[in-house]
């Protein structure tokens, strides 16, 4: 959430960073509405002040007729601050529903655009395999070695549901195992989150009231979250953090629930696009310098570009364009994997900055130096989402016989360097 003051003095500069985000929002009504906020706010308080002088007189005013007549007229003004404070309740909720929407303003270097299909390339790294056999897609590799069982997943669970089993439920507990081990060596704090969130850990991370059709909700209002970043973000919610320790880094885990909406025909066989699946989330939380999230967002980019070049998958970086960025993402990058059967590269990283736009919602401090209260800044990257980073490896690491040779830094975790076909 951006503050009203900033939206006031930048009016301009905010009405820019809607449109380069493609976000449908009446700035001009949201000032018209703050400044009817304003007055009547201001209106009540004075009310409020005279009715706490006049009560304070009647106490000392002997005369019985002059008592009644004051004690009268402050009835009536109660009534009048009770009219007002109606009036400015319903002004507050247009207010506060607008306020959410207002997108945060996207970093200068940003490119223009409408979708993913205008994300611009800025460095590609790893040689792409070339196979002198009839090439498999993961879902075939999957089904041939016995990994995944589709059917029963869709019996038990519906469209998009899944089984891992044998060899394929290994490579996921081996990739979580290496990836937490590294990022623990980093000196980030190992999370085990909550899926299962209030609606307000949502908001405050922006995540609704926009995306709300691709969540999945209880009957009792809760949702269940698409990635740990929301539970994490809101862990210190409400509270003002020591700045000796920032940055705070965690590397959080939690299954992660989406309906995928929109996207029915999309990937609608594999692990590529599922309702659940399982993700290790890098989460930040920073002082408040636009330089230090800059390089924050380089360092947590640069962990899984490291990690990647560790397992030998090739991948490119993009940086997205406005129409591909999030309400609160000042700036973001998407890590893609190659795929072999599909002959492009596929999402398996985010890596973004929100500058205090979360922190603000959740109203995260810290004290700075000279004693001043200030929101701190957060971040957050993708460390492994299983299951779209073990698709990539089994097409990339497809053998001539149908097996699929390990990545060298997974053995240890597996246990043998090959799966073959029992």
């Amino acid at each position: 959430m951006l503050d009203i003051k900033f939206i006031r003095e930048n009016l301009e500069i905010v009405k820019e960073a809607a449109k380069k985000k493609k976000v449908d929002v009446d700035l001009d009504k949201l000032l018209a509405l703050d400044d009817q906020r304003r007055e009547i706010l201001q209106s009540v308080e004075a009310k409020k002040q005279e009715q706490n002088e006049v009560s304070n007189r009647i106490v000392n005013i002997k005369d019985e007729r002059e008592r009644e007549f004051m004690i009268l007229d402050m009835k009536k003004l109660k009534d009048r601050i009770q009219e007002e404070e109606d009036v400015l309740k319903k002004i507050l909720n247009d207010w506060r529903a607008l306020m959410l929407k207002v997108p945060n303003v996207p970093d200068f270097s940003v490119p223009n655009g409408e979708s993913d299909e205008e994300n611009v390339e800025i460095r590609t790294w790893g040689e792409k395999p070339k196979f002198d056999f009839e090439l498999k897609d993961h879902v075939a590799l999957l089904e041939d070695l016995d990994l995944a069982d589709f059917e029963r997943g869709a019996k038990v669970s519906g469209f998009r549901g899944y089984f891992m089993k044998n060899d394929g439920a290994l490579l996921f507990f081996a990739l979580w195992q290496y990836f937490l081990n590294y990022f623990v060596t980093k000196g980030y704090t190992p999370m085990i989150v909550p899926s299962l969130v209030k609606k307000e850990t949502l908001l405050g991370t922006g995540y609704i009231p926009d995306g709300e059709d691709d969540l999945y909700k209880t009957q009792d209002g809760d949702y269940f979250a698409g990635t740990a970043e929301v539970a994490m973000m809101s862990y210190l919610s409400q509270e003002i953090v020591d700045k000796k320790s920032l940055p705070l880094k965690f590397i959080a885990f939690s299954p992660c629930f989406r309906r995928e909406a929109g996207s029915h025909g999309k990937d609608v066989k594999g692990i590529i696009r599922v309702h659940e699946f399982f993700k290790l989330e890098q989460v930040i939380l920073s002082e408040a310098s636009h330089e230090e999230s800059v390089r924050l967002h380089e360092e947590i980019t640069a962990h899984v570009e490291h990690l990647m070049q560790e397992l030998k998958i090739p991948y490119r970086v993009v940086v997205n364009c406005g129409g591909d960025l999030g309400l609160g993402q000042v700036k973001k990058y998407d890590l893609e994997a190659w795929m072999p059967s599909q002959n492009k590269y596929r999402e398996t990283h985010s890596s973004s900055y929100f500058h205090d736009f979360q922190t603000r919602r959740l109203n995260i401090k810290y004290k700075d130096d000279d004693g001043k209260t200030r929101y701190t800044h957060s971040l957050n990257n993708t460390a492994c989402a299983t299951s779209r980073l073990p698709a990539s490896i089994l097409e990339n690491f497809q053998q001539k016989d149908g097996s699929i040779k390990i990545p060298d830094v997974l053995v240890p975790f597996m246990g043998k360097d090959t799966i073959t076909k029992k």
